[in-house]
């Protein structure tokens, strides 16, 4: 069922952007006169759709091929290919006819949509739910994973600066802020500061092996006993609410991870609990059952939220500072890639990737629209990539153009669009590819 439900999420925030994206190329071009003669969501490749009508001029419908989507504008090479129109000579309507500015402004016309509407969505989500964030001067610590230990953090650092700038919200240390870019943590450790370097090619690890290898997305909890579950070993064996464990096996403990490592690590086994419960200091012996718990949960107190609410004027500059964060984010992480830092193979996802880390198997509406306001920026920027066949490609060859002052001939944008679409094309292959692999993998 929620493979259902994150295909379900996908293919229905990949048609609001697709269908919001070509609008914006739709709306800009016939401000200008030109003629659209299709508007699709999906490809009817090879002719076939599965529901098309026209008004007036324009063929509406909905393809088979769930790719993206298209405006066919009249007197234009693109993925239509439709050169026998290209040779028959201008008409005042036509895509071709129109200055150089005003055909850019229409080639622009898609990623500025998105752009707005990814702006939108977080103006929107802040000022509905506002910011919510766990303060980093409330937490006890860190709880490292196997990536983070390799750098030399541990169990109970307190990380107060990134790049010798104050970390004032938790959730910065998982953030991009970090994980990209050369980047070096200021860490509390007994009294003392120490400076730790988040190497380059992090997230290629990351990648393999989640976050919460990194550092884990929840601080660390003290070991006071927040509940016991019911017919669980720990209650049996007389564990109550607001018991401290300060030792299991004779090894001393602080925290709820190094509790629950050494617990986990004896499955199966009788494990003995030093316990402070007020004043008194009892030995107690609980069994480990088979899949490594006893039946405790920590104390949830000691992670604190806040959350910032904002009215609706003030929460736009939040919305564009959220959407221009992914927007150079994704401009660093191609950077990294480019630049030998990051392989492709873990920069890239594709549709199956999408659908299971970013929207996840559960229908949360909120979750929803956050994630789905963050493809849109994605989108923006990946359709102004200076490739042949995406929107970024055409805004070159215009610039170009206005630059010398004269079009780029018909043959070289004919052959400039079948590399852009071979590229495309092996891109596609590779993600969707590097999509299964991984979903077999984990």
């Amino acid at each position: 069922m929620s493979g259902l439900i994150m295909a379900a999420q996908l293919l229905l925030g990949l048609s609001i952007l697709v269908i919001l994206h070509e609008l914006g190329h739709f709306l800009a071009a016939r401000a200008f006169g030109i003629k659209v003669e299709k508007f699709y969501l999906f490809f009817d490749a090879w002719g076939f759709k599965l529901f098309s009508f026209k008004k007036g001029d324009c063929e509406y419908g909905i393809g088979w091929l769930p790719l993206g989507g298209y405006v066919k504008i009249a007197g234009m090479i693109d993925e239509s290919m439709d050169t026998e129109q290209m040779n028959q000579p201008a008409q005042p309507w036509e895509f071709r006819s129109k200055p150089a500015w005003q055909r850019l402004i229409v080639m622009l016309g898609g990623v500025i949509v998105n752009i707005v509407v990814g702006i939108f969505i977080f103006w929107m989500m802040t000022f509905n739910y506002g910011e919510t964030f766990i303060p980093n001067n409330s937490v006890l610590g860190i709880n490292p994973g196997k990536i983070g230990k390799e750098i030399g953090l541990k169990l109970g650092d307190k990380v107060v600066a990134v790049n010798g700038q104050e970390v004032v919200r938790f959730e910065e240390l998982i953030s991009s802020k970090v994980l990209l870019g050369n980047t070096t943590l200021t860490v509390l450790r007994d009294g003392k500061e120490i400076a730790i370097n988040v190497p380059d090619n992090i997230l290629n690890k990351v990648s393999d092996l989640g976050i919460e290898e990194f550092i884990s997305r929840m601080p660390l909890r003290s070991s006071l006993i927040d509940s016991v579950l019911p017919n669980k070993t720990a209650v049996k064996a007389g564990i109550k609410v607001g018991d401290r464990i300060t030792a299991v096996n004779g090894t001393p403990v602080s925290f709820d991870a190094d509790a629950q490592a050494l617990i986990v690590k004896n499955k199966g086994k009788v494990v003995n609990f030093d316990v402070e419960r007020g004043s008194e200091k009892l030995a107690i012996n609980v069994p480990v059952d088979t899949a490594g718990t006893v039946g405790l949960r920590f104390n949830i107190a000691d992670i604190k939220e806040e959350t910032i609410n904002y009215g609706l004027f003030a929460s736009l500059p939040i919305g564009v500072n959220q959407a221009w964060k992914v927007f150079s984010d994704n401009g660093k992480g191609i950077w990294k890639v480019l630049t030998g830092k990051i392989k492709a193979n873990k920069a890239f996802s594709g549709p199956v990737e999408i659908a299971r880390k970013v929207y996840g198997g559960e229908w949360i509406w909120a979750r929803f629209w956050a994630s789905t306001g963050f493809i849109s920026i994605a989108l923006a920027f990946m359709n102004l990539l200076p490739i042949p066949a995406l929107d970024g490609g055409h805004v070159v060859f215009l610039i170009v153009e206005m630059i010398k002052g004269k079009p780029l001939g018909d043959k070289f944008m004919e052959r400039a669009q079948i590399v852009g679409f071979v590229l495309l094309l092996s891109l596609m292959v590779f993600v969707l590819g590097n999509d299964i692999f991984k979903a077999f993998m984990h």
